[in-house]
């Protein structure tokens, strides 16, 4: 995510170098700014279909808020175990989780 000034940037903590991280989970976080310019070069070079895509944080936020819309107002999926207002413990209770062998 492309942050917009200091205070978003500790907001996010971290999350703006997702890649990074994934890439290199051991490598101090402090060292990711550093990361993303050699990232996006190799990006670059080796044709990486879209590049080192980079979405403002506002840009994110819509996307995301976008698709849990969606997802709370889609049609049940057959066989799913009921969830709705229960959590986990519905599907433990109901038997389809596999803790609820041991529960």
């Amino acid at each position: 995510a492309v942050m917009t000034n200091p205070f978003s940037e500790w907001l996010w903590g971290g999350m703006q170098y997702q890649l990074e991280h994934h890439l290199f989970p051991s490598m101090p976080r402090s060292k990711y700014p550093l990361l993303k310019p050699i990232l996006t070069k190799f990006a670059e070079e080796n044709g990486i279909k879209g590049g080192y895509r980079e979405s403002g944080e506002f840009e994110i936020l819509k996307m995301n808020w976008d698709l849990y819309k969606e997802v709370a107002e889609a049609d049940p999926v057959e066989g799913a175990p009921y969830s709705r207002g229960h959590g986990q413990l519905g599907a433990i209770n109901l038997g389809f989780s596999p803790a609820a062998k041991n529960a």
